[in-house]
Formats: C-alpha cells, sequence, structure tokens
C-alpha cells in the first residue's frame, strides 16, 4: 500500500493509539504503559498493553499487537485502506489523491451501496401490490407501520430476477451483486436473486451501513431464515442484530434475545437496547463486542429445551467477557414476541414487570438443578450439591461463593464448610490443571513447535533467537543500521521470515524512512502482531550494545556451521534452491 510517508507519520501523530484505544477499552496506568482487558479475546486479568512512546499495543494473552491503524483493523473489521481513512475522517485529514490500492475498499464501497439500494427496493415493495402478503404477515403480528420504517422491514417477491435487474438497472455489476450474496450465479454466469418470497430483515452496522439481510419464508417452508453468509463487509459471528439502535438506548445493560422478531417486539414495547444473534448461536466475539456497549445482559430467550441449552451456552460466554448476567423467565413458556402481542397496549408495563422479576444467572442454573433433584432424598441432595459446588468453583469472587454457600447450607442443612471443603477441592484441580496446560503452551513457544509465522525456529532455535533479538535492536536503534551490516551479511539469516525483515527494514531505514510506518499496510495482521511483538517485550527493551553483538557473534558462529556441515554435503539441487530462496528473500 504505497501510501506517502509523509501522510502516514501524521495520521499516527493526530491519532493517539492511547486516545482510540480509549473509546473501545477501559484502559488503567500501569507504570509507563496503559494496560486493560484484550478486545481480542476472553480474559479476566488484563493483558492489553498500549505503549504510547511508540504508538503501538501488545496483548500478552492471545498475542494481538500493533500501531494504531492495526488496531482498527480488528476493531472494526475494516482493511487496511478503510482504517486508514477511518483515522484520517477520526482527526480531519483528507486522504492523497494518488498512490495507493483500494480496490477491496473499493469492493465493500459498492457492496455497502448496493444492500443500500437492496433495503430500499424490499421496503418499497413491502408498501406495494406485490407486497401485501408481507405487509399483512408484519400486521398480522402486530407492528406498527412506525415499527415497520423504523427497522427498514420489507418484502422479497417470488419473482428470481427483480432485485438483480433492479440493481444492474442502477449499474452494479453481476459480481458486485454475488459479492453481496444478493444473489447467486449459475454456471453460464447468469445470476438470480438469493432472497425471494421472504419478509426482509437489514442488518445495520454501528456505522449506519446495510451489511447484510435476514429473510422469514411465511409458510412452513424450510429453512425458515435465509441469512446472508459472510461477504467482505459482514461477518455473521462478530455481529449483532439492531445493536445500531441499543447502543443509542442510553442503558448500560442490553437484552439479548434469539430472534428478530422477538427483539423488534422488545422495542416496540418501548425497550431500545434488545439485540439478537444472527442465525446462530451466541460467539465470544458478539459477547466482546456487547461488553464494549454495555456491563450487563439480560439474556431472553425461548423457555424451550433449546432455548435453555442456548441460554447455558450464552451464560458462559457471557461471564467470561466480564458482563453481569440476569435471566428473564417469560410466563407461561411463551417466547417473547408471543407474549408482548397477547399484551397489547399494556406490553410496556407486562415487560417492565418481568424484566423486574428477572434473576441472576446463578440463580438460573440453581433453579434447573432443584427442578432435575428430589431435595427430599439423601443421594439425590448429594448429586445436587456436587453439581451446585461445581458452579461455585467456577467464580470469581470468593464473597459470592459464601453468599450462595450459606444459601445452599440453609437450603440443604449440609454444614457450609463441607460445602467450602469440597469446592476448594475443585479450584485447586483446576488451578492444578492451568498451571499444567500454560506450562505445556509456554515450553511449545519457547521450543518454536507452535510458531506458525517463523516455522523455521523449531529446527535452529539458537539462530532463531539471536536473529530475532538483532532486529528488534534495529528497529528500537535504527541508528546503528551502519554498525549492524558492517558485522552481518542478510544471507547469514537461517530463518526466511527473519530475514525477510531483516532486509525490509534495513531499506526503509537506508531510505530514510521510520522503519516501522508502513507495517501495517505491507504485512499481514498476523505477520504486524509478530513483528511489534519483537519491539513491546521487556526483553527487547533490555538489549544492550554488548548483547547485540554477542546475538551477531551467534548468528555468524551458526552460519559457518551450516557453512562447513551442510553446503559441503549438499547436492547441486540443495544449493541451487537455497540461492533461489534467497533471491526471492530480497525481492
Amino acid at each position: 500500500m504505497a501510501l506517502p510517508e509523509s501522510f502516514i507519520t501524521e495520521l499516527k501523530e493526530r491519532n493517539d493509539i492511547t486516545d482510540v484505544a480509549s473509546s473501545y477499552v477501559n484502559l488503567k496506568r500501569r507504570g509507563r504503559n496503559m494496560v486493560g482487558l484484550c478486545p481480542f479475546h476472553n480474559e479476566k486479568t488484563p493483558s492489553f498493553n498500549i505503549y504510547s512512546e511508540n504508538g503501538s499495543f501488545y496483548c500478552f494473552g492471545c498475542g494481538a499487537g500493533g500501531d494504531v491503524i492495526t488496531f482498527m483493523m480488528k476493531i472494526e473489521g475494516l482493511d487496511y485502506i478503510e482504517a486508514v481513512k477511518a483515522l484520517a475522517q477520526r482527526c480531519g485529514m483528507n486522504m492523497p489523491e494518488d498512490g495507493y490500492d483500494d480496490s477491496m475498499s473499493a469492493l465493500r464501497k459498492r457492496i455497502y451501496e448496493a444492500n443500500r439500494e437492496a433495503a430500499r427496493y424490499f421496503y418499497r415493495t413491502l408498501y406495494s401490490k406485490n407486497g401485501l402478503i408481507g405487509l399483512d404477515y408484519f400486521h398480522g403480528r402486530a407492528l406498527t407501520d412506525k415499527t415497520i420504517r423504523h427497522f427498514g422491514l420489507g418484502y422479497a417477491d417470488p419473482d428470481s430476477y427483480s432485485l438483480c435487474n433492479h440493481l444492474r438497472s442502477l449499474g452494479f455489476k453481476n459480481s458486485e451483486i454475488v459479492a453481496a450474496n444478493l444473489a447467486f450465479q449459475r454456471d453460464n454466469g447468469s445470476i438470480f436473486d438469493r432472497f425471494r418470497d421472504r419478509v426482509m430483515f437489514p442488518i445495520i452496522d454501528l456505522r449506519g451501513n446495510v451489511i447484510a439481510f435476514g429473510g422469514r419464508i411465511m409458510t412452513d417452508q424450510k429453512p425458515k431464515y435465509l441469512n446472508t453468509s459472510d461477504t467482505p463487509v459482514f461477518k455473521k459471528s462478530a455481529n449483532l442484530f439492531s445493536l445500531n439502535n441499543a447502543k443509542n438506548s442510553g442503558e448500560r445493560a442490553l437484552i439479548l434475545c434469539e430472534g428478530y422478531m422477538d427483539v423488534i417486539a422488545v422495542n416496540q414495547a418501548g425497550f431500545e437496547n434488545a439485540v439478537a444473534t444472527l442465525g446462530t448461536a451466541l460467539t465470544s466475539e458478539q459477547a466482546r463486542l456487547m461488553k464494549r456497549y454495555a456491563d450487563e445482559v439480560i439474556i431472553c430467550y425461548d423457555s424451550d429445551e433449546a432455548g435453555q441449552k442456548a441460554t447455558a451456552r450464552a451464560i458462559e460466554l457471557l461471564r467470561q467477557a466480564g458482563l453481569l448476567i440476569k435471566v428473564i423467565s417469560i410466563p407461561q413458556g411463551k417466547d417473547p414476541d408471543e407474549f408482548l402481542r397477547n399484551k397489547g397496549s399494556e406490553a410496556h408495563d407486562a415487560f417492565k414487570n418481568v424484566l423486574e422479576r428477572s434473576g441472576n444467572d446463578l440463580e438460573y442454573r440453581f433453579q434447573k438443578l432443584r427442578k432435575a433433584y428430589n431435595l427430599s432424598e439423601p443421594e439425590q441432595k448429594v448429586a445436587f450439591l456436587t453439581e451446585t459446588v461445581k458452579i461455585l468453583a467456577s467464580l470469581e469472587s470468593s464473597i459470592e461463593r459464601d453468599v450462595y454457600i450459606s444459601k445452599l447450607s440453609k437450603e440443604t442443612e449440609v454444614a457450609p464448610d463441607a460445602i467450602k471443603q469440597q469446592m476448594n477441592k475443585l479450584i485447586k484441580r483446576k488451578a492444578y490443571s492451568k498451571r499444567r496446560d500454560d506450562f505445556r503452551e509456554i515450553s511449545k513457544s519457547l521450543s518454536g513447535r507452535n510458531d506458525r509465522l517463523n516455522p523455521e525456529r523449531y529446527k535452529k532455535p539458537r539462530a532463531a533467537v539471536a536473529e530475532e533479538s538483532v532486529i528488534s535492536y534495529l528497529l528500537l536503534h535504527p541508528d546503528k543500521l551502519d554498525f549492524i551490516s558492517s558485522q552481518l551479511d542478510e544471507e547469514k539469516f537461517q530463518t526466511e521470515f527473519y530475514r525477510r525483515l531483516y532486509i525490509y527494514f534495513s531499506e526503509r531505514i537506508k531510505n530514510g524512512y521510520d522503519p516501522m510506518s508502513q507495517v501495517s499496510g505491507d504485512f499481514t495482521q498476523e505477520e504486524t502482531s509478530g513483528i511489534f511483538k519483537l519491539i513491546d517485550s521487556d526483553f527487547a527493551r533490555m538489549a544492550t550494545e554488548k548483547t547485540l553483538r554477542e546475538n551477531i557473534e551467534v548468528i555468524n558462529d551458526e552460519f559457518s556451521k551450516l557453512k562447513t556441515a551442510d553446503i559441503s554435503s549438499a547436492s547441486d539441487e540443495d544449493i541451487a534452491e537455497r540461492l533461489r530462496r534467497l533471491k526471492e528473500s530480497r525481492q
């Protein structure tokens, strides 16, 4: 991505990474760094670090790292150019006129435009003669025209080509319509509508873009719901229906529903903080997304067996994300949509009463166990306590544990010390398993066996460690390039990834550029994280010129061993292959 160096430098200066990250992560100062819970994976202990002095971030839990551009790419699901544009808009800068490849960004823009036009088309169709069946369906579900307009609901008529023909009349290419997943393509190249004879629910992101659709059939035909597959602008596991409305509700709580109609019914009843997943079970990505906008999630799933299983899964993921949880129990086992529809004008007060009677997730889980066991029988009581102790052992708060131990002791007439002793056994067992797993992961990491970026590290650990140290020192001390290059030839690097980095950064320094300024555009996100790990580790920061000399000596020594032991016995083909790889790494 050939954006001007001066533009990227100014962009980063005007978008302080601490300010940008603070919009998404609750940060606290720890020494020179800012730390918080990582927005890219579930964790209970903060391992996400912001290094203001060099404008970077790194998470020691999941390995995500980079600069402010990388952060924007990951947190908003943007490509490089879109992230740069978003940051430029944030600080009032204009994008350069020429000099960068924005083909993917251009495609994403066209998909947004195609989705917007499709949403308008579906809405117009709903209120036309062809859409009467869809409008009757929505009215039959007690939705007002105001609600239909607010959510942009629509109807896709039975014609297999109506939307495709409409979009083509507006100048959209077949490839763009297919890329938006609004159409399927036949082997002969012709296309036809994906959504037909369905009421339509547009899915809108936090920036107001229509990114996808859900379509519901109005008969018993399967599938009941048809959803947009993942596209360049949409990832169903990382978005939520109506979050664009919920985030502006003024509430720091979200009501998590199962489906679109439940969300819309709850919203129409006066509760705008309702959201739903998009045709899939709740994911950890969605749980972390909710954590950005809420402190508490109220689960409002159906009361059937499938709904209870979904609730149990959601509780686990939401707790891992650090959210408080409540669970709603709808009277008579009805789903929220049906319950509110039957209440008519009293829907708001009825749902408010249900919300006020909701219990936390622990009470919900304990209540389920009470129904499963007969506490008047000793064996059943033991089984009940065995299951409840497992739940208690999973809690982080010792105060929370003691409160429920006391309650369970009174309920079951079992001494609190006996319950606590059993719980502590489980906690110790879990702690031992975690230490064992952590040790295995650390061992793998140190050996390089699971290093996807530099798989040669495992076979050449001594050379790889030295190469990594030299590169990290160079990045922190670019003025030392002349000395390093006088002592070390690029051909002596034995791992291709580190050789590529050494050549890349050396060339940038020679040309007078900041070695790190274009990393986000020139490397993959995984590679970028690995590169920033090189400079954000304490090991790199404590490196001295003495350790630099020692590591250069190690690289030269390892190359000498290779030269005498391997090259002397190598075949002509092996030597030719090494020369080819070296040539490629220089390109």
